[in-house]
Parts: structure tokens; C-alpha cells; sequence
């Protein structure tokens, strides 16, 4: 059975929430990716882009939940990384 997470305003009730059983919780749609930046960011770096191109830039990145400057960092990092 696949039910959804409930929302929890306060810590009590997501406590609560742990202290039951989640295995009608554990499905791949109730998860989300996310990424933890530990790596100091130490340089920053001037770029310039077409209006257009930040306005795109800035739509991707509120879709994914994020602001547009981690959006920036992580497709940059993918690229990098990518084999």
C-alpha cells in the first residue's frame, strides 16, 4: 500500500511518525533526491549571460526546488564529473 507522508508542522509529530511503522511509507514516490554541499566555497567567479539564458537558468532551477545560484553549482559539478 502506498501512502503518502503526511505533513508535520513540529518535531513531536514527526517523532511521533518514526515511532510507527513506515513500510507503507517506503516507496520510491515518497522519496526525493537531494544533495549536500560539505565543500567550502572558498572563490566566487563573475559570469555574464544572455537575459534569456538566466531567465531559463532561473525557471530550472525553481522547478527543481532550489535558487538559481546551487542550480549553477550542481549542473556544473555533473558536467565535470560526468565519465
Amino acid at each position: 500500500m502506498n501512502k503518502p507522508l503526511p505533513k508535520m508542522n513540529s518535531d513531536q509529530e514527526a517523532e511521533d511518525l518514526l515511532e510507527q511503522d513506515l513500510t507503507d511509507y517506503l516507496v520510491p514516490e515518497n522519496f526525493t533526491k537531494t544533495t549536500f554541499e560539505f565543500a567550502p566555497k572558498d572563490k566566487s567567479i563573475t559570469l555574464r549571460l544572455s537575459l534569456e539564458l538566466l531567465t531559463a537558468v532561473k525557471n530550472a532551477a525553481r522547478a527543481q526546488g532550489m535558487n538559481y545560484q546551487k542550480y549553477i553549482r550542481e549542473v556544473l559539478e555533473q558536467s565535470v564529473l560526468r565519465p
